[in-house]
């Protein structure tokens, strides 16, 4: 059976502008030419799946469903821009310093581990080797190297900022592929080099 490739992309500072932390519809903006580029990705065959940590549920900040929420109508605004649906969405709620316990934990979840990237695989049937992980922060690209996926580093969100709290994992992010503006040049490259 064949599999298909897939494009990861974190959602904050790939798909929408990073702005601090994203809790309501009207903080929403997608950021140029993401729908054209999700549209592109799409009609040359590749599933597109968002894999992104979500510390405002550890926080407490919003439920699972409301995140559930927001990504419908991230997916909405997408859609109306032209770009297709989405494949897949994938969260982690968790936090090694969560102010909830039930999501106080280190997890294989929370990137740079590769969990979420690994069960997108699975329940999609997504062949890693041939995908791309594209990201803003160097956990992104090591959860997608840790997948196996080629890393494409976008430098649209939080890629001068500190590194996330990620409990006791230090490892230092590999070299992406491609180190790029945004998502619209990651889908240029991706299609010549695929």
């Amino acid at each position: 059976m064949s599999r298909e490739r897939a494009v990861f992309l974190d959602r904050d500072g790939v798909i929408v502008e990073d702005s601090g932390l994203l809790i309501c519809s009207e903080g929403i903006r997608i950021l140029p030419g993401v729908p054209q580029a999700l549209s592109r990705l799409k009609d040359h065959g590749f599933a597109l799946v968002i894999i992104t940590n979500q510390a405002v549920i550890a926080r407490g900040l919003l439920t699972e469903s409301q995140v559930v929420g927001l990504e419908r109508e991230i997916e909405a605004r997408l859609m109306a821009r032209g770009a297709p649906a989405l494949d897949g969405f994938y969260v982690c709620p968790h936090h090694p310093k969560a102010t909830l316990p039930e999501y106080r934990l280190v997890c294989s979840c929370r990137k740079p581990n590769p969990g979420l990237l690994l069960q997108a695989a699975r329940e999609l049937g997504l062949d890693l080797a041939g995908s791309f992980m594209v990201g803003d922060r160097p956990t992104d690209l090591l959860a997608g190297a840790r997948a196996g996926c080629r890393t494409i580093w976008a430098q649209t969100g939080q890629h001068k900022a500190e590194p996330i709290e990620t409990g006791p994992d230090t490892s230092p992010a590999p070299l992406p592929d491609l180190i790029c503006d945004g998502l619209p040049e990651a889908t240029n490259w991706i299609l010549e080099h695929s």
